[in-house]
C-alpha cells in the first residue's frame, strides 16, 4: 500500500522551483501533494504526482537530481485528535517519522497525509490495526 514519492534536490535559488512546476505541468504530470523545505544552500521538494515513474525519468532527462521511494499515505479521520490517531500509534510502536505533508485535494472530506517513516511495512501494518484507511494507487487518480 506504499505510494511512490519523488524527491528532488535543488539549489536554493530564486526560478528553481517554477522550472520543475513548469516542466512537470508542460507534460501533463499531475501534482497531488507537495513539500519544500530549504537550507542555505539547498531545498528538498517531495512529491507525489500522477504518473511517479514518468515525472522521475522526465525530470531526470533535464538533470534534475531526484529520487523515488515508498510513502504511506493515510486519511487523517474527522475528529478531534484526528492527527494524533495516525501519530500516536506510530510513536507507540517505535516508527520514526522523517516528515509528513499533505495532500493539494482529497478522496472525500478527508485529509490526506504523506508519511515518510523509517519502518514503512511495520508502520503500514500499525495504522491499518489502528483503523486508519491508507490510500494506494488511488492517490494517483485525485482530481
Amino acid at each position: 500500500m506504499a505510494v511512490k514519492q519523488i524527491s528532488v534536490l535543488l539549489g536554493n535559488v530564486p526560478g528553481s522551483f517554477a522550472r520543475l512546476t513548469h516542466i512537470l505541468d508542460s507534460e501533463d504530470v499531475g501534482t497531488k501533494a507537495f513539500s519544500a523545505a530549504s537550507t542555505a544552500e539547498d531545498s528538498t521538494v517531495r512529491m507525489v504526482v500522477n504518473d511517479p515513474d514518468r515525472a522521475a525519468a522526465l525530470l531526470t532527462s533535464y538533470h534534475f537530481n531526484c529520487e523515488v521511494t515508498p510513502v504511506l499515505a493515510a486519511e487523517v479521520p474527522l475528529h478531534s485528535g484526528g492527527m494524533n490517531a495516525i501519530l500516536k500509534p506510530l510513536s507507540k510502536a517505535e516508527i520514526n517519522i522523517h516528515y509528513l505533508y499533505t495532500t493539494i485535494n482529497r478522496i472525500g472530506k478527508e485529509t490526506i497525509v504523506i508519511l515518510g517513516v523509517d519502518k514503512i511495512e511495520e508502520a503500514r501494518d500499525v495504522l491499518i490495526e489502528n483503523w486508519i484507511t491508507l490510500i494506494d494507487e488511488e492517490i494517483y487518480s485525485i482530481p
